[in-house]
């Protein structure tokens, strides 16, 4: 007898599901990070370690991601992408979201339908 249930299973569940990467984070609730004076051991103690390193410009980057794509309906992605000086002191950081909740709670406009 062939054993194809475990593989009809593990093919059902990745028609029907999703996939996710990366590790969830508050992206409402970032004022902690403060220019100039937040360091990377308390990035690191919040937020865990980077998703992905890079440089921008020079400047050494974080990128913290969190990924859900599904194969029916829409994909959700945000990232948080921390920009340090050579001091390994916050720069600069750029936040972006497709989750609906959280593009609400940062543009309050959008919950009146502007585009």
């Amino acid at each position: 007898m062939r054993k194809y249930p475990p593989l009809l299973a593990l093919l059902a569940a990745a028609l029907a599901g999703c996939a996710t990467m990366g590790r969830n984070f508050d992206s409402t609730s970032l004022s902690w990070i403060r220019e100039g004076d937040t360091g990377k051991k308390e990035i690191v103690e919040r937020l865990g370690n980077p998703f992905r390193v890079g440089v921008d410009a020079g400047d050494q980057t974080w990128t913290y991601g969190y990924y859900k794509y599904k194969v029916f309906g829409e994909s959700t992605t945000k990232d948080l992408v921390i920009r340090f000086d050579p001091s390994g002191k916050v720069k600069s950081y750029t936040l972006n979201t497709s989750f609906p909740e959280e593009k609400e709670r940062l543009d309050p406009a959008l919950k009146q339908g502007m585009p």
